[in-house]
């Protein structure tokens, strides 16, 4: 590929490393130029310390919140595996996170949540991370957890585990890449982009048949090549003593075994000598998507800083002239991507437009080449780099906002750039890029340089694909009909000598129980009946807030109008009637301000972060929002053909197919929830200008409450926001009235068709209540154990025991009108009727099987999770929504919380009675119908639930003749 001029395209926000840096002003910036670039220096404070072993510990204390979390690197992804053997690391992690010698069988997944924890762990290229956020009175059981997975796990694996866990990972690819419309693209560009050997030629998660050669010697062996202590860094932040943390570590990791050293690997950077097209025909896409992907240099080179801004200046914004070309002038695509992503060994600068229904990727190409010729010719423009620069700040911010935030930083940055705290120099390499930088980094790796460039194309239409294309090479698993043959089990427990140690290994007990309160919220009215409600931070230098007006889609829309809601929310992010929508984002991004405006069925929202300094103008720019969107018809065709892309996308997703039909069976075409929130092709089709306008007068009629948190004092922030509410009309429209629906289709099993489905997605619920209703506590907390998290019986049944899914949950969302409560998973296709079969029975079981210890689970759970609810911005305003959405007080957490203690087995056993009843769920099964309509049926059969209803995908019953 050649561009003939100097710069290039993307949308990836530039973030460097785990987040962003501080931002300043470049040299260009004109004093009349409202800026970020005001603050002092950013710093992250640690101490660092080595064992004899090897292992490297930081330690930083936050004391804002009684809350540790503990993180683990390990320096090894599948770059340090072998062909043959790929999605090791990734296999590895799931191992991990399984039996140990000191720590009982399935404890790491089901008791810290049980313990009000959260806990995951993730493998990319180059490493591999587990982390945990607990309460602190657990934070010396999660010490023991953690150092007896990083060294005394090995000795505990079977043949059992091992098989169990092969299938968990598996149905993990089916679900994120096997079922999921351009799923197979990384696995496409890294053979092409990667020569054969190289550590980057295959996926992080691998290929299925790998996966299932594996042994467990391969594993053994894995384990004793990259897992000892001196080749993975510790990082615990929170409400710790360091000292009498230092010992702590000393005593639960000191003992462990140094592993064996591991030399570096080197940079493998790679080169093209030409061009290669490749195109593949997916049968989930149902939108022609072109990528192009260039070799670019590793992470830390002198490079990378400046090809992340390159990105971030092609495509960050509507300014660039990417998506000044392809989209609106061309009006190819919604919208135009591209990044930088450099990584331990080798880098890459990739582009992704994803097009419109039925576009030919050639004109995508054309219209993209003319979009650098044009900026090849403009150059770099001086605000764009201010912009780009002042936004770093606030992303600084936002990411170190919370105690796992810090903590990931702090250890991925040791262990990969050899500084805890390498955000900060980062932040300094950011200052530094020029425009010239910028240019020259382009010219370096893009211009009239090869690249992979790949053609996704729905099924039957190849003709898409960009011209000279070959047909790419993807291994695609055959659906087996057997069942029997994958069954699995966790087996029996293996026989070993444990590791003698000279330290106690048994688990620790509980610290003391830390007192949980919610945080102190102040109020203010404003003119026109405005609450103001916030809450008062300086952890960080930023706010958080929103605008939230007292109806949505289901009051401000008739159903021939579905979709109008969505698509003013979308126009009212497009600018303002007095500027474009790249003068509006640049303005905003100069002051590091970030704003979007977000439509639901019962509320309009427009959210916002800034830093404290910048929320007088910020909201400026708000109050220009919502006085005088950008009412202009080219605007609103562009809004509007990008909405109509997005319907045509998801018909390719099973799990939004799924959930479509689910709501409307429950609520039927007489309720707004029943039908699709952002409308159907047919609706937004007809919207005019016209309905834009007269669904923003209906806005201005609403009652809104004003939200705000963080680093702003309540005066200030009244005063910021007066302005705002004297613009308000509050009351003048009164909300439709919508009746509660009955049940419907209870005990009834529906299939639609989705071809070729690695997975049957499953929905299986029931009309529940609204959140305002005296029972939706009560159901929410009876769900818990069911359906709450990977501790859940759902998970521990599906995933852990039998291997079928990679995750099940169940539970009721809040709203004013009643909600669903659902169970919902995905399924590998020749489990899905005993997937169904086991549901079935544990929704007849639940209920008369709960009994006095799985309250007492529940209730410590609950009320030990409340000690991460305030914890982030988002967290607290989120807290501040619900108050003023659903009239609660003050105090409200700890009122539900008592709610919880009283709460005696029998009115456990009564919810589950009432509303998991299995004879009221309706079953929606979305899958392969060559292969799995005739089990659904016999599952139908078996449960007396009457003949299987066949759906399109968009819902709509399919008769006999197709």
């Amino acid at each position: 590929m050649s561009f003939k001029s100097n710069l290039y395209v993307g949308a990836a926000a530039l973030i460097l490393g785990a987040f962003g840096a501080t931002a300043h002003a470049s040299p260009q910036t004109e004093p009349s130029v409202a800026s970020a670039a005001q603050s002092s220096e950013f710093k992250l404070d640690y101490e660092k310390f080595t064992l004899e072993n090897g292992l490297e510990v930081i330690l930083h204390v936050d004391k804002s919140d009684p809350i540790v979390a503990v993180t683990t690197v390990i320096h090894a992804g599948s770059n340090r595996e072998k062909p043959g053997r790929t999605g090791f690391a990734h296999f590895f992690e799931h191992m991990a996170f399984n039996d140990s010698e000191n720590v009982p069988r399935g404890w790491n997944r089901k008791a810290i949540p049980e313990w009000g924890g959260q806990r995951n762990g993730g493998t990319w290229s180059d490493g591999t991370i587990y982390y945990e956020v607990v309460p602190k009175d657990a934070f010396d059981k999660i010490l023991w957890i953690d150092s007896d997975r990083l060294g005394y796990m090995i000795n505990t694996v079977t043949q059992a585990a091992l098989d169990r866990e092969k299938q968990v990972v598996k149905n993990e690819k089916r679900q994120r890449v096997d079922n999921a419309p351009y799923g197979y693209t990384q696995e496409v560009i890294r053979k092409a982009l990667y020569p054969e050997g190289h550590p980057y030629n295959w996926t992080v998660i691998g290929s299925l048949p790998d996966l299932q050669a594996a042994t467990l010697e391969d594993l053994k062996t894995f384990y004793g090549e990259v897992y000892g202590p001196n080749n993975a860094t510790l990082s615990i932040v929170g409400d710790i003593d360091i000292e009498e943390t230092k010992r702590k570590v000393r005593q639960w990791f000191g003992e462990i075994p140094r592993g064996a050293d591991i030399e570096p690997l080197p940079a493998m950077p790679v080169s093209l000598d030409a061009d290669k097209k490749l195109y593949f025909e997916d049968s989930f896409a149902k939108l022609p998507e072109l990528r192009l992907t260039f070799p670019t240099v590793e992470s830390y080179s002198e490079d990378e800083i400046a090809l992340r801004v390159l990105g971030d200046i092609l495509a960050g914004s509507k300014n660039s002239t990417p998506f000044k070309q392809v989209v609106e002038t061309d009006k190819l695509a919604p919208s135009v991507s591209a990044y930088n992503n450099s990584m331990e060994l080798a880098g890459e600068f990739v582009f992704r437009i994803r097009a419109n229904a039925d576009t030919d990727l050639n004109a995508v190409y054309a219209s993209l080449e003319a979009a650098m010729e044009t900026f090849e010719e403009t150059g770099v423009d001086p605000k764009d780099l201010q912009r780009i620069k002042a936004e770093q700040e606030t992303r600084l911010y936002s990411s170190v906002a919370t105690i796992l935030g810090k903590g990931q930083e702090l250890a991925q940055s040791n262990e990969f750039a050899g500084d805890p705290a390498y955000t900060t120099v980062q932040a300094e390499l950011l200052k530094s890029v020029t425009a010239e930088d910028v240019m020259a980094v382009y010219k370096k790796y893009l211009k009239d340089k090869p690249a992979v460039m790949t053609s996704f194309v729905p099924k039957g239409q190849a003709e898409l694909a960009l011209e000279g294309s070959e047909l790419a090479e993807v291994w695609i698993e055959e659906v087996k009909a057997d069942v029997a043959s994958e069954e699995v089990s966790q087996g029996e427990e293996a026989d070993y000598e444990k590791t003698p140690t000279k330290f106690d290994r048994s688990e620790p007990e509980f610290g003391e129980l830390p007192l949980v309160q919610m945080p102190d919220i102040w109020d203010a009215e404003l003119s026109n009946n405005v609450t103001l409600l916030g809450i008062e931070n300086g952890e960080t230098p930023l706010v958080a807030f929103n605008i939230v007006f007292a109806a949505g889609s289901n009051d401000l829309e008739t159903a021939d109008k579905k979709g109008a809601v969505e698509l003013l929310s979308r126009l009212m992010d497009e600018g303002t009637s007095t500027k474009t929508a790249a003068e509006l984002e640049q303005a905003l991004g100069l002051l590091g301000s970030f704003v979007g405006v977000s439509a639901g069925r019962e509320t309009v929202t427009i959210s916002g972060t800034s830093l404290a300094r910048n929320l007088a103008p910020t909201l400026e720019l708000v109050e220009e929002i919502l006085l005088s969107p950008r009412f202009q018809t080219e605007e609103f065709e562009r809004v509007k053909s990008a909405a109509l892309t997005s319907i045509k996308g998801r018909e390719a997703d099973p799990n939004s197919i799924a959930s479509l039909a689910f709501s409307n069976l429950i609520y039927g075409d007489n309720n707004p929830s029943g039908l699709p929130g952002d409308g159907t092709e047919k609706t937004v089709s007809a919207l005019t200008l016209a309905d834009m306008k007269a669904a923003h007068e209906k806005l201005f009629n609403l009652p809104a409450t004003f939200h705000i948190v963080g680093d702003v004092t309540p005066e200030q922030a009244a005063s910021d926001f007066a302005s705002l509410a004297e613009d308000l009309n509050q009351g003048g429209f009164e909300a439709p009235t919508h009746s509660i629906p009955e049940q419907k289709n209870a005990g009834k099993v529906f299939f639609i068709d989705v071809p070729d489905s690695k997975q049957s997605v499953l929905y299986i619920g029931r009309l529940g209540v609204s959140a305002t209703h005296p029972d939706f506590n009560k159901i929410d907390f009876a769900n818990e154990k069911l359906g709450g998290g990977i501790s859940g019986d759902l998970s521990q049944t599906l995933r852990i025991e039998k291997g079928y899914t990679y995750g099940a949950y169940s539970g009721i969302s809040q709203a004013e009108m009643p909600q669903t409560w659902r169970i919902g998973t995905s399924v590998r296709a020749n489990a899905t009727e005993p997937s169904l079969t086991v549901i079935r029975g544990m929704l007849q079981d639940y209920g008369p099987e709960f009994d006095e210890a799985a309250a007492e689970l529940t209730k410590n759970k609950v009320i030990k999770d409340s000690t991460r609810a305030f914890e982030s911005l988002n967290a607290k305003l989120g807290t501040l929504n619900e108050i003023s959405r659903f009239g609660r007080s003050y105090s409200f957490v700890e009122e539900e919380q008592a709610e919880l203690v009283n709460m005696s087995v029998s009115d456990f056993k009564d919810s589950a009675a009432r509303y998991f009843d299995e004879d009221e769920m309706i079953y929606v099964v979305v899958g392969d119908r060559k292969t799995q309509f005739e089990p659904v049926q016999n599952f139908a059969k078996e449960a007396g639930k009457g003949e299987v209803t066949e759906l399109d995908i968009y819902g709509e019953p399919v008769s006999a003749e197709e």
